[in-house]
């Protein structure tokens, strides 16, 4: 008699205290990541895409190194570095850059809606990287969420795409990867540490570009410029993973990744507040249905 063909394991299921305090921790990385694009666009209006792009990272790599030689911090071992790699492609170097240039075009409110496919791309990047299997439920909720904002994209751009859509998606696609395998990093490396090594190992390749395109508009930038490089260097680049990353691996990154969901509202609500961009109805009305969406991604476990 043959026996049954073996099904690969699932991965292990978070408690419900765990997602809870997943989710807590995934709302604050995601808070801290709402004012990129504003910060970007504030930047970028008087540096170069690249300077701020890349820049950023190699202040937060410096802030990355201090962290890990205070705590002493191990080496992971090359056996990790494939998988830290591949963090840094997408989280240091993919999504910076690629969301940069399109800020250069697009309003800030127009990028965080499209940015807002990137819980349902973490959502499939999370099932291919680290085998986790949501439910029926979820994916029915997180497609409503994505379709929202997909749809509330295509109506602020008029009934069609911008220019700078291509560049955010491969923004999405970069960050979603990066934010899969960094979750699954922390469950035994550690939230910070993960953020911090994929910051120090991808110092190199972003100091060199980032020197050759710093010119004269580095000592003629306002202030306001700055405090938007500064922003994105300090907060996005660096201290928002520590709590992203916790709440991906506490509470799973199919199910965290969809507190994401909300960040398209809080950029617009920040960009109303840093760039005197309108808020109107619609607006607040697809905010609602996104919670919603994300109220019912949590049912469906």
């Amino acid at each position: 008699m043959a026996k049954p063909r073996s099904r690969p394991s699932p991965a292990h299921a978070p408690s419900a205290r765990d997602r809870r305090i997943g989710l807590a921790f995934g709302f604050v990385g995601v808070a801290s990541f709402s004012l990129t694009l504003p910060a970007t666009r504030l930047a970028v209006a008087a540096l170069d895409p690249v300077f701020v792009g890349l820049g950023r990272a190699v202040v937060a790599a410096v802030l990355a190194a201090i962290v890990l030689a205070v705590h002493r911090a191990p080496w992971p071992g090359w056996t990790l570095l494939p998988r830290l790699a591949l963090v840094a492609g997408g989280v240091v170097v993919g999504f910076p850059l690629f969301s940069a240039w399109a800020m250069r075009s697009a309003p800030a409110a127009h990028g965080a809606v499209v940015i807002g496919l990137l819980p349902l791309a973490t959502a499939i990047a999370g099932t291919w990287l680290a085998h986790e299997r949501p439910s029926r439920l979820f994916w029915l909720s997180a497609t409503l969420g994505s379709a929202v904002v997909a749809g509330f994209a295509l109506w602020r751009g008029g009934g069609a795409p911008q220019p700078a859509d291509g560049l955010l998606v491969l923004a999405v696609a970069a960050a979603a990867i990066g934010y899969a395998e960094g979750g699954r990093l922390a469950r035994t490396l550690g939230s910070w540490q993960v953020i911090c090594w994929a910051l120090v190992l991808a110092a190199p390749l972003v100091a060199i570009p980032t020197a050759l395109v710093a010119d004269a508009r580095l000592l003629t930038a306002p202030l306001s410029a700055w405090a938007g490089f500064a922003y994105v260097s300090v907060v996005s680049m660096f201290l928002g993973f520590f709590a992203w990353y916790r709440g991906l691996a506490q509470g799973g990154i199919a199910a965290v990744g969809q507190v994401q969901l909300v960040q398209p509202f809080l950029t617009i609500f920040a960009s109303a507040w840093l760039l005197d961009e309108r808020i109107d109805a619609a607006t607040i009305i697809a905010a609602g249905l996104v919670i919603t969406a994300i109220a019912l991604g949590r049912r469906g476990r």
